[in-house]
């Protein structure tokens, strides 16, 4: 092993390995979908509360100007190991649970389309949302798969039939589960249901204590634990402050903390940081530490295909809770399987606190605040990024 270049002497504070967020759309008054010229200042938001990995999400727009943000997010992760990529939560999304997204825009997942979105900016899409029962939903499931790309089932009207059919055809995320999507009813368990009782598959979560009770959020915990992964699905407004903003090109009105769409009540994303988030999982969710970190960690970089081996396999929880004491202890989250491919040769996997895993650290303070954060080795200056601790 390599003689370090520096010692940090943490006084004996919580150590975590940095936060990845599967799902959001900007910060900082600055979104992912339009020219990315205030990214910069939007993820430092975020890199302030602890996330070190991010996926960029873009809401339903025409497919040229889809293909066009994505050459833009491949450009800006030539520059920013950081950026993991993008995932497209539209167009292809139920017009009747469509949420925040304009309806304008979505469509049907054709192969054309399909490929068309692949061909934009080879590599860079990570994920993509999928109502399955839209005229060629599974057929777009099986491309996208096919072509390295992580599925998600979401905004949908699908059954739990639908939606099981959709997991063997191999999607493997539930986009924020219990939100745009058919509830969990005890003669229809839904899209819940399915993801629940299938150990393929990851339940993202918005963990704000708007989009799910907590309660709820706990016996999802309970029902799929180490599954669960909690996601900020953050808009622009994230680290802003209330006011008027945009999420794509809808209005959205924010009141403390409340995104909606103008002259609704239909939840627009949100303003959370994944700080909040793991202070809702501990506190109101009920869930101990190592569950906790382990649904902003491990299980998206699994969700992911970024972590280090399959689950079950010997080591595979090792790190998740190292520097949490006694909490920490064997069998604390339950293994889940790994959903997607290893990371690629050379790439560091993400998630845990061990040897050859990329060195992206959280430090704590008491009460679960963000003291200081590493990403890729390098220490960032969070207390100048907008929205900081």
């Amino acid at each position: 092993m390599p003689v370090a270049d520096a010692t940090v002497d943490l006084a004996g504070a919580r150590l975590t390995p940095g936060m990845v967020d599967l799902h959001s759309h900007g910060a900082g008054g600055a979104s992912w979908d339009d020219d990315l010229a205030d990214v910069e200042g939007g993820l430092a938001v975020h890199r302030a509360h602890g996330t070190t990995r991010s996926v960029l999400s873009l809401v339903a727009a025409p497919l040229p100007r889809l293909r066009r943000s994505l050459e833009r997010v491949a450009a800006l992760r030539e520059g920013d190991p950081l950026v993991l990529g993008a995932h497209l939560e539209g167009p292809f999304l139920a017009p009747g649970r469509r949420g925040a997204h304009d309806p304008r825009h979505l469509v049907a997942p054709s192969p054309e389309a399909v490929d068309a979105l692949l061909a934009a900016a080879p590599g860079v899409l990570r994920q993509v949302t999928v109502a399955p029962e839209l005229p060629g939903g599974l057929e777009a499931v099986e491309q996208f798969v096919s072509a390295g790309v992580v599925v998600a089932v979401g905004h949908t009207e699908a059954d739990h039939a639908l939606t099981a059919a959709a997991f063997e055809r191999g999607a493997t995320v539930l986009t924020h589960a219990l939100n745009a999507m058919p509830g969990l009813h005890h003669r229809e368990p839904g899209p819940v249901g399915a993801a629940v009782g299938d150990e393929r598959v990851t339940l993202e979560l918005v963990l704000d204590g708007r989009h799910v009770h907590p309660q709820v959020a706990a016996l999802l915990f309970a029902a799929a634990p180490g599954r669960v992964a909690l996601v900020t699905d953050a808009m622009a407004a994230a680290g802003a402050g209330d006011g008027e903003h945009l999420l794509g090109g809808l209005a959205v009105t924010v009141a403390d903390g409340r995104a909606v769409l103008v002259g609704t009540d239909t939840l627009a994303g949100s303003t959370l940081t994944q700080d909040a988030a793991l202070r809702v999982a501990l506190g109101p969710a009920r869930q101990s530490p190592v569950a906790a970190v382990t649904a902003l960690t491990l299980t998206p970089a699994r969700a992911l295909g970024l972590a280090a081996a399959p689950a079950g396999s010997a080591g595979a929880e090792a790190g998740t809770g190292a520097g949490l004491g006694a909490e920490a202890e064997a069998g604390a989250v339950a293994p889940a399987p790994a959903v997607a491919a290893a990371p690629a040769a050379g790439a560091a996997p993400l998630g845990l606190l061990a040897p050859g895993h990329a060195a992206d650290l959280v430090i704590w303070t008491d009460d679960w605040h963000v003291a200081r954060v590493w990403a890729a080795g390098v220490e960032l200056d969070v207390g100048r990024a907008p929205g900081g601790p």
